[in-house]
């Protein structure tokens, strides 16, 4: 059965969606883990800079993002949270993969309930997960003010 929100989402977020849904409930918070050691390092023009980023404030850690748009409308996120908060980091992870690389037009396109469609809605907080949506609001939202 395909739902409506399926359709949108571009392949690299799929994949890791999919990635998430292959394993058993407790494995995927092992995932999320491994995502969190995996988060990018920010360019060294936002390095020690969180005036030059958002704070997503749905997140309690603290989790600054930016994201830039190139000339050719390819979108490039960054991410910084603390290795002290591994589930929120994991989220800024997924986000900075998923979306890194693709065109402005497919990140507007990537459904707002995207961080509930995982498979980890059971295993860490709604508040987490609304972190998430945050992070996914905010990095559109720059998108958009940022396009060519």
């Amino acid at each position: 059965m395909t739902r409506v929100t399926e359709t949108a989402l571009p392949e690299t977020l799929a994949e890791i969606r999919d990635e998430f849904l292959e394993l058993a409930e407790p494995e995927r918070l092992q995932l999320l883990l491994e995502y969190s050691q995996e988060l990018p390092a920010v360019p060294p023009e936002y390095d020690g800079h969180p005036e030059m980023c958002e704070r997503v404030a749905e997140c309690q850690s603290p989790v600054y993002i930016v994201v830039d748009v190139d000339e050719d409308g390819i979108v490039a996120m960054h991410a910084t949270a603390p290795a002290e908060a591994p589930t929120t980091r994991g989220f800024a992870s997924i986000l900075v993969q998923g979306i890194s690389g693709l065109t402005a037009d497919e990140v507007l396109a990537i459904p707002d309930d995207f961080p509930q469609t995982i498979g980890l809605m059971r295993a860490v907080s709604p508040l987490r997960i609304a972190g998430m949506t945050g992070m996914l609001m905010r990095a559109k939202r720059q998108v958009r003010a940022k396009r060519v």
